[in-house]
């Protein structure tokens, strides 16, 4: 097989078959190209009124020894990046007892890997299964009344079930592919495979995850959801698992419990379990009309049918060593309602797969770390979040409504008493506010310094109008659960296997669930016989 790299077509060109054009670029019949596949598709709008379509393709050739020969542009031999074994042709002891605690993207894909590995595993989640689910976020949208264990960030899915499925491409990594190939199978698009910043969509993702539950299941493992796990406690040599009034044992336990089980991290540092601070980001959401997105990025084409909703990525170093950029961007998407705790606002951003409502959005983030804590304390972070959604649910009325600002109004340092063209789209509802409140001055400098850089990179993100939700405060873990390097077991928790954001190892579903799989092919080699 060969790699063609930096095939340009305009967006007005409808090619259905690349054959014509592969013969031409490689200099070949079209008789002699037997077949090829879409490996990678992006944008390439540096030039807005001239778009183009860039692929790789690899492409199956008669003659491939002789084509190399030319030494055409873009066109190399493919190669391959296998696995180096397969989990599901050996044998395991079958008198080992595995728990997952999460099933978000690293506890699902590590169950899922047990699973068809033919080890029996039990999951254990806080929260409720995802239709249940989506009816609880929807009754504290109307209520006000929020449950503290399944919400947008505790439930089937996780956190990322209620965003917007972004995937990072990590396809190279054979883990990824295996990965990407499992979600198609499960029903998400075909088009992740190869186009370039991929999502599936809340409202795929949901049928998707409900999906890879029913296969773990109909492989023999079990899945218990409103199981929040109180105590993990080492005996003999695994661990006692606590669940209601219930103890079990288990020798291994993989530990995925997402970035925001606070509850279960101050449990384990109470067990002496090793945890460290790490630095983190916070902020808001940042909203704009999708169509002045559009028009930013795609000029004159920013109607055309082929390119959707455009998407952004700003960054911005500030004077004084901060950074700040933006993160999660949800074309034609919502502002949601993510709180987990009583008395505290927190919010994420999430879109359907059709990016198709009035708003784009992003979190606009800074660094924060130890200095801003004022801490060394292992949790400082994890008070400093609260700290923040305190203030922001105090600022929205007290009722979990958001307190919003218009980037003019913080910028000029006056509460917000009237909305520009871009409305709100947080769905319990906002209260006017100063979110300068919120936090420090050196950070809102930052804020201030970002929005003109910003600006300047992508034209209309700092108008007076665009629209600042607070707060965004759950971008990453704020900890560490240390583990060992080459085993991935906690080195104060024998029989502990951290994994995914909550362990702050990960940040996003395709790096959280390559570690949960990462680190279940380290129990799989323990448990393997001959």
């Amino acid at each position: 097989m060969l790699l063609v790299n930096q095939v340009k077509v305009e967006i007005s060109d409808n090619i259905e078959d690349f054959k014509p054009l592969l013969s031409k670029l490689l200099r070949v019949s079209i008789e002699d190209v037997l077949d090829y596949r879409i490996e990678r598709r992006s944008v390439d709008a540096r030039k807005k009124d001239m778009i183009f379509f860039v692929y790789t393709l690899s492409v199956k050739v008669k003659g491939e020894k002789r084509i190399l020969s030319k030494n055409i542009p873009n066109v190399s031999k493919q190669v391959f990046k296998h696995s180096d074994v397969d989990y599901t042709k050996l044998n395991y002891a079958k008198d080992k007892k595995v728990a997952v605690i999460g099933f978000g993207p690293a506890g699902m894909f590590s169950a899922l890997k047990f699973a068809q590995a033919g080890v029996n595993v039990t999951v254990f989640e806080r929260g409720e299964e995802v239709d249940k689910r989506i009816k609880t976020i929807e009754e504290f949208s109307t209520s006000q009344i929020l449950n503290t264990e399944s919400n947008i960030q505790f439930g089937e899915g996780g956190a990322g079930t209620f965003s917007d499925g972004k995937l990072t491409n990590r396809k190279k990594d054979p883990l990824g592919k295996w990965l990407f190939s499992e979600l198609v199978k499960a029903g998400a698009p075909e088009e992740i495979l190869y186009v370039h910043n991929p999502h599936i969509g809340t409202d795929r993702l949901v049928e998707v995850v409900k999906n890879i539950r029913k296969e773990i299941i109909e492989l023999g493992s079990t899945i218990k959801f409103n199981s929040k796990v109180s105590n993990i406690l080492p005996h003999k040599k695994g661990l006692n698992i606590t669940i209601g009034e219930d103890v079990e044992y288990f020798d291994y336990v993989i530990l995925a419990i997402g970035h925001s089980s606070r509850d279960t991290i101050e449990m384990l540092y109470n067990n002496k379990c090793n945890i460290v601070q790490k630095p983190f980001a916070v902020g808001f959401r940042i909203e704009h009309k999708q169509e002045m997105i559009n028009k930013a990025q795609f000029g004159p084409n920013h109607n055309h049918p082929k390119l959707g909703s455009a998407e952004y990525k700003l960054t911005h170093q500030t004077k004084d060593g901060k950074g700040v950029y933006t993160f999660c961007m949800c074309p034609g998407g919502l502002v949601v309602p993510a709180s987990s705790e009583e008395g505290m606002v927190v919010t994420n951003g999430m879109s359907e797969y059709s990016r198709d409502k009035v708003n784009g959005n992003s979190a606009l983030l800074i660094t924060v770390d130890e200095k801003d804590f004022e801490s060394s304390h292992p949790l400082a972070g994890i008070k400093f979040q609260r700290n923040l959604e305190r203030k922001a649910f105090e600022l929205g009325g007290s009722n979990y409504k958001a307190p919003i600002q218009t980037v003019g109004d913080f910028i000029n340092n006056k509460t917000t008493t009237e909305l520009g063209s871009v409305l709100p789209s947080y769905s319990i509802g906002y209260n006017f506010s100063n979110l300068r409140n919120v936090f420090t001055e050196k950070i809102n400098d930052a804020f201030i310094e970002a929005f003109e850089k910003m600006g300047n990179k992508l034209k209309g993100f700092n108008s007076d109008d665009a629209l600042l939700t607070g707060v965004e405060s759950r971008s990453s873990s704020p900890v560490r659960i240390v583990r060992d390097k080459e085993s991935f077991e906690s080195l104060s928790t024998k029989g502990l296997y951290p994994v995914g954001e909550g362990a702050g190892y990960a940040g996003g579903i395709v790096s959280a669930a390559i570690d949960g799989i990462r680190v279940t092919h380290k129990i799989l080699d323990l448990i393997k016989v001959n």
